[in-house]
């Protein structure tokens, strides 16, 4: 009988270009809480969150790493040791998208990885509760394809949005990989595809859509 793991401790580290979201969709999965106001991450920061998975009870140690060129070496040190990556864009900013490459590859070489293809990974196209998209679903799968294959959702950290159900699949591949080494027939997710989108995680969990105005012109 193989040895079931009762407690396991995942470290996720979520990447992206400075606005995009990343510490928004942290507080509101972990805290289910949201704020207008912007504050640069220094470095890095992190927030643990216990939930269950496959009857037994994981702790995410999720690392919210600085997104300003300024303070983005100071990320680097946190790279290491990750269980699982989340790449985050801001749909309405096509800067943010075009910069997903960038962040992937920088992640997986001061992280070490070595066999990426199997490495649990994940999209996040943040702020759909926006009107202004300059980011389409279809560029983001297509992206997506090209670059492992990595499963993709939409979400909206204001309105909570997919905001669970990102993190909870996330976790669910990187416990997989952990428990199965690198059986990568456990990882449920069909690559490059959008999850199915919700109205919301949580109930009471809405919030009124926002107009913004940006233009999608070139970086």
């Amino acid at each position: 009988m193989s040895q079931t793991l009762q407690h396991t401790v995942l470290k996720v580290v979520v990447l992206g270009n400075a606005g995009a979201g990343k510490t928004s969709l942290l507080q509101q999965y972990v805290n289910r809480r949201f704020t207008g106001q912007y504050t640069a991450t220094i470095g890095a920061d992190f927030l643990v969150k216990m939930v269950q998975l496959e009857k037994q009870t994981v702790t995410l140690q999720l690392w919210d790493t600085a997104g300003q060129e300024r303070f983005r070496s100071l990320g680097r040190a946190f790279f290491r040791g990750a269980d699982a990556c989340v790449l985050v864009y801001d749909v309405t900013d096509q800067c943010s998208f075009s910069a997903l490459t960038s962040w992937l590859q920088e992640f997986t070489i001061e992280a070490q990885i070595r066999e990426a293809e199997q490495f649990p990974f994940m999209l996040i196209g943040n702020k759909v509760d926006l009107e202004h998209r300059c980011v389409q679903p279809d560029s983001a799968r297509r992206w997506c394809s090209s670059n492992l294959g990595m499963p993709y959702l939409e979400c909206s950290a204001k309105q909570a949005i997919n905001v669970a159900d990102a993190f909870h699949h996330l976790a669910n591949l990187a416990l997989a990989r952990k428990i199965a080494g690198d059986r990568t027939d456990l990882l449920d997710a069909p690559p490059g595809v959008v999850l199915q989108l919700h109205d919301g995680d949580e109930p009471g969990q809405t919030g009124e859509t926002v107009a913004k105005s940006k233009s999608c012109g070139s970086c």
